[in-house]
């Protein structure tokens, strides 16, 4: 028998998980194989989308030695044909005698069945190992299949006296080049979509791409909320979608076909949307629209002021992640990272967010909380 606990392989299926940066929007899932001697014989995660899951990875990693196994799980396994077979069939065929589960899934196709269809075929079960954690690793997919709208993510680079621009309208750069590159790796390259306002294509003309040094980043589909399609048909935004076609520009649905065709005819999907009260795309709309019709499970919005403080006051913000710079710009004309109306009126009334961790990048403080 093994010396080491549920807990223990739990631990590792978990970080094998958190491999699958790109499995999105499907969820990050890690799979141990331990043999009745207690030896790991096989293990594997979900790497992406169409391709094999955990489980199976981890049992041809095994092989025969998955027979009388048990395997630990960090999601319960599909028992539905999606763009793989069920994990359920292919652990019965195997032949392991139980299962670990550290969360039953929430996806309404799943919830529950893959338990019972194990739990039928003889197969022990046991679920609840290191949930907490398990939840934390996939709290965008949670988010996306309980509720249809994308987790969504704010990011924010301001500098001590808490500006995003000068009067001028000047942020580059406000964070250092190590905070840059986090800020790719660990949020750009692990979102589905990246949001921003129009204002902030017109005044930085960002590429809105993952560029890593070390290898190559998954770039998210790229959205524009831009009401008035003031978006420059030679913005670098554009000009990306007519390579790769992953431009998404939101607008409201009063234009004619000839103006949107400009867009459509350099590989930018126009999105026409419903006015909200303001004459302006109504973000409650867009984000359902791409958490249902574009299966966006994680949007990344990197501004601009309006459009995160419309996100605000809607309550539609998960998690908040502002890089503060030591550096000062003064004045009443910069502007602050959130717009709109005011949040509270009394300081009883603020949006406290208890669940936060501060790391360093260099000179740059990263407040990372969630709400």
């Amino acid at each position: 028998m093994s010396n080491f606990s549920d807990d223990f392989w739990m631990h590792r299926a978990l970080k094998l998980a958190s491999l699958g940066r790109h499995a999105s929007p499907n969820p990050m899932v890690g799979c141990v194989i331990i043999d009745p001697d207690g030896c790991k014989v096989g293990e594997g995660y979900h790497l992406q989308p169409g391709q094999p899951h955990a489980e199976v990875n981890a049992l041809a990693n095994a092989g025969h030695g998955a027979a009388g196994a048990t395997a630990y799980v960090t999601l319960e396994p599909c028992s539905h044909f999606g763009r793989t077979p069920p994990c359920v069939d292919a652990l019965i065929g195997a032949g392991v005698k139980s299962v670990v589960v550290a969360m039953t899934d929430p996806d309404l196709r799943v919830s529950g069945r893959g338990i019972e269809q194990l739990l039928s075929a003889g197969i022990q079960v046991r679920t609840g190992v290191l949930e907490d954690e398990a939840r934390s690793l996939n709290r965008a997919y949670i988010h996306h299949r309980t509720t249809g709208m994308p987790w969504v993510t704010v990011k924010v680079a301001v500098t001590l006296d808490g500006k995003i621009a000068t009067a001028g309208g000047d942020s580059k750069w406000i964070t250092g080049p190590i905070t840059r590159k986090w800020v790719h790796r660990q949020l750009r390259d692990r979102c589905d979509a990246i949001l921003v306002g129009v204002n902030t294509v017109l005044s930085d003309d960002p590429e809105l791409t993952t560029r890593l040094s070390s290898k190559n980043g998954r770039n998210p589909l790229r959205v524009i909320v831009d009401s008035h399609l003031r978006t420059p048909l030679d913005s670098k935004v554009v000009k990306q979608s007519e390579v790769d076609g992953k431009t998404i520009i939101a607008c409201l649905a009063q234009f004619e076909q000839s103006r949107l065709r400009e867009y459509v005819n350099r590989g930018v999907l126009a999105a026409p949307m419903q006015p909200d009260n303001n004459n302006r795309v109504d973000i409650v709309e867009l984000l359902s629209w791409l958490g249902t019709s574009k299966d966006v499970a994680a949007v990344l919005v990197e501004g601009g002021a309006e459009i995160i403080g419309s996100l605000f006051e809607r309550q539609l913000v998960n998690r908040y992640v502002s890089a503060i710079a030591p550096k000062i710009i003064g004045g009443k004309s910069a502007i602050g990272p959130i717009g709109g109306f005011a949040l509270a009126s009394t300081m009883k009334e603020a949006v406290v967010l208890e669940q936060w961790r501060a790391r360093r990048c260099a000179a740059d403080l990263v407040i990372d909380a969630l709400l």
